[in-house]
């Protein structure tokens, strides 16, 4: 068993070293066939309006302000949403978010999921005002002991 093995490994690399013509053409086509079969895949996620659109699905829009998009794309990428993102060159900048209409279901959920990331980020306090009441409480505590950093910046 071993020993055919062994002799089936030879006669494969001595196949191979002995490249034709032909066999360079041949992968060469099968290479070929393999790039445009991968082209031809459908982009998941992030793509262009322009690849939404080529889908034939039909693609919806809504409207969306700045301050979340990069939480926004997260959800999406998170739920399998395939969407396009364009820049309303307005005086406040509005983002269009574009989808598949099939999607539709899928979008609701994650509009559910952004809307309850937002109510969360507004209930956190804020890590800046709360060290600044501990400030005050541990100069309370002990009055005199705190020292003020301050930086003072010579002329040259």
């Amino acid at each position: 068993m071993q020993e055919d093995v062994e002799n089936r490994t030879i006669n494969f690399a001595i196949s191979t070293t002995k490249l034709t013509g032909r066999t360079l053409l041949a992968a060469a086509r099968k290479f070929l066939q393999w790039r445009a079969g991968k082209a031809r895949s459908k982009p998941v996620g992030k793509q262009s309006v322009k690849q939404l659109l080529r889908q034939d699905q039909g693609a919806t829009n809504i409207e969306i302000e700045k301050t979340g998009i990069r939480d926004f794309k997260r959800i999406l990428d998170k739920y399998g949403v395939d969407y396009a993102i364009t820049k309303n060159h307005d005086d406040p900048p509005r983002y269009l978010v574009f989808f598949k209409a099939r999607d539709a279901d899928t979008l609701t959920a994650a509009f559910k999921d952004y809307s309850a990331k937002l109510v969360q980020k507004e209930k956190r306090p804020s890590v800046l005002e709360r060290l600044q009441q501990f400030k005050a409480l541990a100069a309370e505590l002990v009055p005199g002991r705190m020292k003020e950093k301050k930086q003072e910046r010579g002329e040259r």
